[in-house]
């Protein structure tokens, strides 16, 4: 089946509950470390994700639980869930494996009068957030 692609929250939730039931602040705290520590979950956001999930039939309600007088719901992922995040899972790996293979050819430019060749074993293609290509 063809999908859409996925809202990053939708797919940080449905990641974080891939790993079993969680209440909203677990799925905060797992989508911080999944996006390693790049996207912070407010809660408003979570609940409007989690209610279009839920309407979506990709997750459900798992169990509530009293904790210091609040309650506390969990939410787990159900088979349609799974199967969603892994369709998306795979879209991103083609996508991924595709830049990648473009910036292995990649030609890359040199200074005036650098003797090297551009493009080939100049460049290994690995992406460095901090320097740039390697």
């Amino acid at each position: 089946m063809d999908y859409k692609a996925l809202p990053e929250t939708a797919f940080l939730i449905l990641t974080a509950l891939a790993d079993g039931p969680r209440h909203g602040y677990g799925i905060i705290t797992d989508a911080a470390q999944i996006s390693g520590g790049r996207v912070t979950l407010r809660t408003g956001t979570l609940y409007a994700a989690l209610d279009r999930l839920s309407g979506d039939g990709l997750i459900e309600d798992d169990r509530e639980e009293i904790v210091n007088g609040r309650l506390r719901r969990y939410y787990r992922l159900t088979p349609l869930g799974g199967e969603r995040l892994a369709a998306e899972t795979a879209r991103l790996q083609a996508r991924a494996g595709a830049a990648a293979v473009r910036l292995q050819r990649m030609p890359h430019s040199r200074p005036a009068g650098d003797p090297r060749p551009a493009g080939g074993s100049a460049c290994s293609g690995r992406y460095q957030p901090q320097g740039g290509l390697a």
